[in-house]
């Protein structure tokens, strides 16, 4: 016997289930429909998209540092098995690649001293540092800690940063040469770490933004929390900050962190998911933001509102730096290095 209704009356029984059924089909169609406009609506295309050489294609490069507009680092490698630098001479056209067996560990952070010392810190207390603008480079072994950035207080004096995400983090304090001379445990992994001048500066992590203004003797938690903050620029003498998280957060603060503004909320299901890595802004309103699956995002307004680019790879990008002539460079991972000239 059929388990079909035979009668009208058994069909009429069915048709509030099946319009119920249809309703919420065409609803989330229209609400895909709606998000897919809006993300056309929103999509840049670049004018040119030029792949560097980098000369690998299983490094992780992880952060852009210009010395002037020719000369430029960056810092890669893989995590237990090799350090990298890439050194530009030509403004960032072309890349030379230099690896340090005695190293052997994955460098990360990139900064110059005031003596014009080019530094970079690494996994396992990995320290490299040239004299000479990257013709040779000098080895220093700190304490094996998972260290992710260099900031300089002084020309002698460095705050060396890293951890683990939630589980704990470090500020090592070591000389020019990476002697030890202090160390400082945390409950949550610091990424970057900034000072703006030789009393103030900035450091964001899993979760935590915090200043110094006493040469990072000591560092106060700001009131602004919700990702875990990954890319950090600072402009009007450390005054002004926009920061970004993984999650997709972007925060802004105009008053040297007193107050921060949320321009953008990662954990909204109603916009688009991203995952951010870095962030940089050219003045008070032009800004760019890349991160995870090749991502890269422009504002125009601050960072109230971004819009992305048109998808050129899908490696992670890391880092990025803006050259004299606009053009943008881009890192990221395995052996990820792009020239791109933005359009907007």
């Amino acid at each position: 016997m059929s388990n079909y209704p035979t009668q009208k009356s058994d069909f009429r029984s069915y048709l509030p289930l099946l319009w119920r059924g249809l309703g919420r089909g065409f609803y989330f169609l229209l609400i895909t429909i709606i998000f897919s406009l809006s993300c056309k609506k929103d999509l840049l295309y670049f004018q040119n998209v030029q792949q560097l050489d980098s000369h690998t294609s299983v490094d992780r490069l992880n952060r852009i540092f210009f010395v002037n507009d020719t000369l430029g680092f960056i810092a890669g490698g893989q995590r237990f098995y090799n350090a990298v630098i890439l050194t530009t001479r030509d403004g960032g056209y072309t890349w030379k690649k230099d690896t340090f067996p005695q190293a052997g560990k994955e460098m990360f952070g990139l900064v110059q001293s005031a003596s014009s010392t080019i530094y970079s810190c690494g996994y396992d207390g990995k320290l490299l540092y040239t004299n000479d603008m990257g013709n040779s480079w000098n080895f220093s072994q700190m304490q094996y800690l998972p260290e992710n950035d260099i900031a300089f207080t002084d020309s002698t004096h460095a705050i060396v940063v890293g951890g683990q995400s939630f589980y704990s983090g470090y500020m090592s304090y070591i000389n020019n040469y990476g002697g030890f001379i202090k160390w400082d445990s945390l409950n949550y992994q610091i990424n970057r770490i900034k000072m703006v001048n030789g009393n103030t500066g900035y450091q964001c992590g899993y979760g935590v933004i915090s200043k110094t203004t006493d040469k990072g003797q000591t560092w106060n938690i700001l009131q602004v929390q919700g990702d875990d903050f990954t890319g950090m620029d600072i402009h009007n003498n450390g005054n002004e900050l926009w920061v970004c998280g993984y999650n997709g957060s972007v925060f802004h603060s105009s008053d040297g962190g007193n107050s921060w503004e949320r321009l953008r909320n990662g954990n909204d299901l109603t916009i688009a998911h991203y995952n951010l890595l870095d962030i940089f802004f050219q003045d008070s309103q032009n800004g760019w933001a890349v991160g995870e699956n090749g991502l890269v995002l422009y504002s125009k307004d601050a960072g109230h509102h971004w819009m992305q680019y048109n998808h050129f790879t899908d490696n992670g990008l890391r880092s990025l730096s803006l050259r004299p002539n606009g053009d943008l460079i881009v890192c990221g991972d395995n052996g990820a290095l792009y020239r791109i000239s933005p359009q907007h």
